[in-house]
């Protein structure tokens, strides 16, 4: 969280930009595909997602965001003209409450604080993902986004942690499934 926190705007955005750019030239996105996405916490300097959303809208692609209902984290559909308002969380999210009910997504770009060479991943502390993951189809790709590539091995491992299938930094793409699929 310091490092990210010690980046400046501009070295936050560019590396945005090259995180978006490794995934687009690595998943190949095509239109009528299902994408659920994180938007960005500015206060954390999380990585910029809204590139890849209006990406994604340009190109009928059709984009999913979390928003956190009591402790659950439901998939709203968004579209250009989709309002939004800021929670208490300080995360921009839908006015709409409206549940998808998508399972089936292509891809689920997830926010990291951090991700080890294995995949597993250290978020917020809330367990919102571990228990979204749980209720994806078995297609659904789990995708980490983060600034810096894995280090260190996370040793605390809780039995629920769902891993991540891939993670895309600025400079490459890992896959966790020892091989490519």
């Amino acid at each position: 969280m310091q490092k990210r926190k010690a980046l400046s705007d501009d070295e936050a955005f560019l590396l945005s930009e090259k995180i978006f750019d490794h995934f687009i030239s690595y998943f190949k996105p095509l239109s009528k595909q299902k994408v659920h996405i994180f938007l960005p916490i500015e206060k954390f300097n999380e990585i910029d997602t809204r590139i890849f959303i209006q990406y994604f809208l340009r190109q009928e692609i059709r984009v999913f965001v979390p928003k956190v209902v009591g402790e659950e984290l439901i998939s709203v559909e968004i579209f250009p003209e989709t309002e939004f308002e800021t929670s208490s969380w300080g995360i921009s999210e839908p006015v709409s409450y409206k549940d998808s009910g998508e399972v089936n997504f292509n891809f689920v770009i997830t926010p990291v604080l951090y991700c080890d060479e294995k995949g597993n991943r250290v978020g917020y502390g809330k367990g919102f993902y571990d228990g979204f993951f749980l209720g994806l189809s078995e297609g659904s790709k789990k995708i980490g986004v983060n600034y810096f590539n894995p280090d260190e091995i996370i040793d605390d491992i809780w039995e629920n942690d769902i891993a991540l299938d891939y993670l895309v930094t600025p400079t490459e793409v890992l896959s966790f499934f020892g091989g490519e699929e």
